[in-house]
């Protein structure tokens, strides 16, 4: 995403462009291999556009409030301000503090198709907070599932040193049926902890995030 214009910039922008994706924004807090908590903020907006006189993609970070009332999706052109996330290590975007949002053109609406990938309208944080992820393969996230509405990439917060040391990278995930044939975990994901060998999720950690739920939810 423009990077260059988040570092370039401390002071609140202006931005245009039509929305490519619209998918959960959450942070993950991580601390070995058994403890992976999700906390959902609200959602991210995957833009092509021009964001304070730069072209290119960036994201825009919406609260929960913002979506349920002007409901983004994917082909609305938007314009609005919002502040760069310069020292924001819980978010992925490259943008927060969003508003003034006007509607320069808006999609059509359309109902969720059967098939993946699934591009209707987002449900309220709520459902992704009772629905919980799984982790997704990075390559899947970045392709087939982009404009998946269940799909996900946060900002993950790793316990390096207990109240000590944090150590911050981002992580693609999946809130979408668990029966979906387009599903693709991964590699085992490496959660390191000082002076120790590393710890794995290898998966076990999904099924208790998603086992409330049948395969076909």
């Amino acid at each position: 995403m423009n990077t260059e214009a988040t570092q370039l910039s401390s002071s609140r922008i202006r931005w245009q462009g039509q929305i490519e994706s619209v998918q959960c924004r959450a942070w993950v807090w991580r601390y070995k291999m058994d403890n992976r908590t999700h906390h959902h903020l609200g959602f991210n907006l995957f833009v092509k556009g021009e964001a304070d006189g730069r072209e290119g993609r960036f994201i825009v970070a919406v609260s929960n409030t913002q979506h349920t009332k002007l409901q983004f999706r994917i082909g609305d052109v938007f314009r609005g301000t919002a502040w760069p996330c310069i020292k924001a290590k819980h978010d992925i975007a490259d943008y927060y503090r969003a508003g003034g949002f006007k509607a320069l053109s808006r999609a059509d609406a359309q109902a969720v198709p059967s098939e993946p990938p699934f591009t209707g309208p987002l449900p309220t944080i709520e459902v992704f907070e009772r629905r919980g992820p799984r982790m997704l393969d990075t390559k899947h996230w970045r392709k087939q599932c982009f404009v998946c509405m269940w799909a996900n990439k946060s900002a993950v917060e790793i316990e390096y040193k207990f109240g000590k040391v944090k150590r911050y990278r981002q992580e693609p995930f999946c809130y979408g049926p668990r029966s979906c044939p387009l599903y693709d975990m991964g590699p085992p994901r490496q959660v390191q902890y000082f002076d120790t060998v590393p710890s794995i999720d290898d998966g076990w950690m999904d099924e208790l995030c998603t086992g409330q739920r049948g395969d076909e939810d």
